[in-house]
């Protein structure tokens, strides 16, 4: 039986109105879906851990005191005083972040956590960033497709649209780091106490 937290990476103004705009899933879309999945885990009393990237006060991008480091309106009016709020300057979550003074790792593990599920944003950089990491640390990974998300990527390397980016990357997640599911999928396996299935990569290869 997994022991969850939810995890809401980065549901910060600067995916919805500043210079990173979450292109798929439609960010209101994925927006509501991280909603749902915060009325399920409060409902099913799974701790929920709320992340805000702080990139300096220079930063042209989550700034602290500018419009885009702020949660976005829809999730900071649902926040509650139970909730565990930490800022991380990493992609992955878990890198160098604190709870009171501790590594969030050590507060996960004395929650008796085993299993994080991440929602928020991006795919492409702190949803990655942060499966990879948990699992090199022993902790099991669900990621909820829709309620996450990426942006269009274009550089001297080539250009990709936010779609292709975010299921390519879902598949690569469910390959190996992660189990990759809806939310609705999700919301079932909190009420029944399942764990999420997930893939491998011969699995993966073999299904190709």
């Amino acid at each position: 039986m997994p022991r969850r937290a939810l995890v809401l990476i980065d549901v910060q103004n600067e995916y919805f109105t500043g210079r990173l705009p979450i292109q798929h899933p439609p960010r209101e879309e994925s927006l509501a879906r991280i909603l749902e999945a915060v009325e399920t885990a409060e409902t099913a009393g799974v701790p929920i851990v709320v992340v805000q990237h702080d990139s300096g006060a220079a930063a042209p991008v989550f700034a602290p005191g500018t419009p885009g480091y702020e949660l976005h309106p829809a999730l900071a009016d649902r926040a509650k005083p139970e909730w565990t709020r930490v800022v991380k300057h990493h992609a992955s979550v878990l890198a160098e972040t604190v709870v009171d003074g501790a590594p969030l790792e050590d507060w996960l593990r004395a929650k008796g956590v085993d299993t994080l599920t991440l929602t928020g944003y991006m795919t492409n950089n702190c949803v990655l960033g942060t499966s990879v990491d948990a699992v090199t640390r022993g902790l099991k990974v669900e990621v909820l497709s829709d309620a996450t998300g990426a942006i269009d990527l274009g550089n001297a390397a080539g250009a990709i649209p936010g779609r292709q980016v975010h299921e390519t990357l879902m598949a690569l997640l469910h390959s190996n780091w992660a189990a990759v599911a809806d939310t609705v999928t999700w919301m079932a396996a909190v009420g029944s106490g399942e764990p999420l299935p997930k893939s491998n990569l011969v699995a993966s290869a073999a299904g190709a």
